[in-house]
């Protein structure tokens, strides 16, 4: 039979400091969140962000019926751009430490 060996580490009351914490999260990928708002839209922007996704998906409503469709040529590229600072803002936020 193998005999068990325990191992003595120093816990946090002896050592006087906080326990570590470790935090694995995947950042968003900037090109995906692009390709998605671009081809999708407002929907493709919640890969993103949620809250952009539901401003731009009334905005786009409004927009379509007020010029018969042609004004999304003009909010659908918003989208993409709305897409690209949400996610650079959100990886920022996470690879600083702030999430």
């Amino acid at each position: 039979m193998s005999e068990l060996q325990s191992v003595h580490t120093p816990t946090t009351a002896s050592t006087n400091q906080p326990p570590q914490r470790i935090v694995v999260v995947a950042t968003k990928s900037t090109g995906l969140a692009i390709v998605l708002a671009v081809l999708f839209g407002p929907i493709g922007l919640l890969y993103s962000t949620v809250m952009g996704a539901v401003v731009m998906f009334i905005v786009n409503i409004i927009v379509a019926v007020v010029t018969v469709g042609f004004g999304l040529l003009l909010t659908w590229p918003i989208c993409g751009i709305w897409a690209f600072v949400a996610v650079n803002a959100h990886n920022k936020k996470l690879l600083e430490g702030q999430s």
